[in-house]
């Protein structure tokens, strides 16, 4: 290969390469000095299709060099410490990551939305259903997933009591519940205000606290204890084992009775980051930062010489996120590599797998919908993505109405009767101080 050097005029040259490159033609290597400084955003990684390093398969990717495919040549890498530094890799990230975003909300808000599903339409369903060549349940879902890909975005207005904190607190948790018709939320408070963990404590208060009757008549704490860092916390509905609650620790899990005040100690090989109690048998199941999902016989006492583990399954990458689904045969597994796996618990087998999460070291929640027949999760790149449970098909992703960065992953919820018991299902989704509700039409 022939190089050929060329010396600027100025103190400060530049110095190009001619590298050939497939199809016989030629890109110029060129370190292009900056004009106006584009400030990069948070460092977060996109899909790999929004990345211009891979948006032209037929060229190579070279060390130190990325390729821009409107100009067609390689640009050099800059050191990403320097402020007036404009090409360092994040910068290039965040910008092709912030151009798709724009782009979906464009496209949203013109309605362009298509069918996931080729020739999948409201008429057709109807006819087949008439026909009698499709389920009731069959039916049902599909419509869900017609409704799913039109919903489109609405914000929505929120007025404090007090007029001072309005609007100034980040959400952190959003929970629809739909029984009570309400929306029940915890807001980031910097300044007063009730914090809903301490370091160091587990404080369990009753529900009657939220509730505006009997007000006289409120009992205080159920109980406290003085534990090490939590990362995860599930409540027992099993009638068998009623008033328990479990926290998973720094390789430890912590079982407690509220009645009792009795507490149950598992050792554990490594951190546990998720957990939920199975409703028809007396058993919880835990995910660990190693990547294992293991269930406790919560009835049983724990000895050293004793193996209390039971089901145990693997992933290759810390477990941030399990849900049982109703029948308690399968078992819904998120991990730190993007993976979303269904697991049948009888075979101890993975029997689906969902496509297109993402994530690389955030603990982020599952949502999952059976009455719908819907999967929902926020990935760490901020893209709010919603799955067919029955095949696994992606039917939407949602971009975020903010900019991506580590802060601004959105909290979302999906009921199946926002509004209450008279109203239809719909997607809630909490960014910083802003609230959106995504309605069916």
């Amino acid at each position: 290969m022939k190089r050929c050097y060329r010396r600027g005029k100025g103190k400060r040259g530049r110095r190009a390469a001619i590298a050939p490159s497939h199809n016989n033609r030629t890109v110029r290597l060129e370190q292009e000095e900056p004009q106006t400084p584009v400030h990069a955003g948070p460092s977060s990684s996109g899909d790999p299709s929004s990345s211009s390093l891979t948006q032209n398969s037929v060229v190579p990717e070279l060390p130190g060099f990325y390729y821009d495919a409107d100009k067609n040549r390689y640009f050099r890498l800059l050191p990403g410490h320097n402020n007036y530094n404009p090409l360092t890799k994040e910068s290039i990230q965040y910008k092709a990551m912030e151009c798709k975003r724009l782009k979906l909300l464009e496209e949203e808000e013109k309605q362009k939305k298509k069918t996931t599903r080729a020739g999948l339409n409201s008429s057709m369903l109807l006819q087949k259903r008439q026909l009698g060549l499709l389920s009731s349940t069959t039916y049902c879902r599909l419509v869900h997933e017609l409704k799913v890909n039109c919903m489109h975005r609405r914000k929505i207005e929120i007025h404090s009591p007090d007029s001072s904190v309005a609007g100034t607190n980040n959400f952190k948790i959003i929970v629809a519940d739909v029984a009570c018709e309400r929306i029940f939320t915890v807001n980031d408070v910097e300044h007063g205000g009730c914090k809903y963990e301490t370091p160091g404590c587990a404080s369990l208060l009753p529900a009657s606290l939220f509730s505006s009757s009997n007000s006289g008549d409120r009992p205080g704490m159920l109980c406290s204890f003085k534990i090490s860092t939590a990362w995860s916390c599930a409540w027992c509905l099993n009638p068998q084992i009623n008033a328990c609650f479990s926290t998973g620790l720094t390789r430890r899990v912590l079982v407690a009775s509220v009645v009792t005040g009795h507490q149950q100690s598992f050792r554990t090989s490594s951190d546990v980051l998720a957990q939920q109690f199975a409703t028809q048998t007396p058993v919880l199941y835990n995910g660990c930062r190693s990547g294992e999902i293991f269930s406790i016989d919560v009835r049983q006492c724990n000895r050293k010489a004793q193996s209390w583990k039971a089901i145990q399954l693997f992933h290759d990458s810390a477990v941030t996120s399990i849900r049982l689904l109703k029948a308690e045969h399968y078992l819904m597994a998120a991990d730190m590599a993007g993976k979303i796996k269904l697991w049948d618990l009888r075979t101890a087998k993975c029997v689906k797998q969902y496509k297109g999460h993402h994530n690389e070291y955030a603990i982020l929640p599952l949502h999952v919908n059976e009455e719908e027949g819907l999967l929902t999760a926020v990935g760490q790149d901020c893209y709010t993505r919603i799955w067919s449970l029955q095949d696994a098909h992606l039917l939407r992703t949602i971009p975020s109405p903010h900019p991506a960065s580590k802060d601004a992953i959105p909290s979302v919820v999906f009921s199946s009767r926002l509004g209450g018991r008279q109203g239809v299902p719909g997607l809630l989704m909490a960014v910083k101080q802003d609230l959106y509700h995504y309605s069916y039409d």
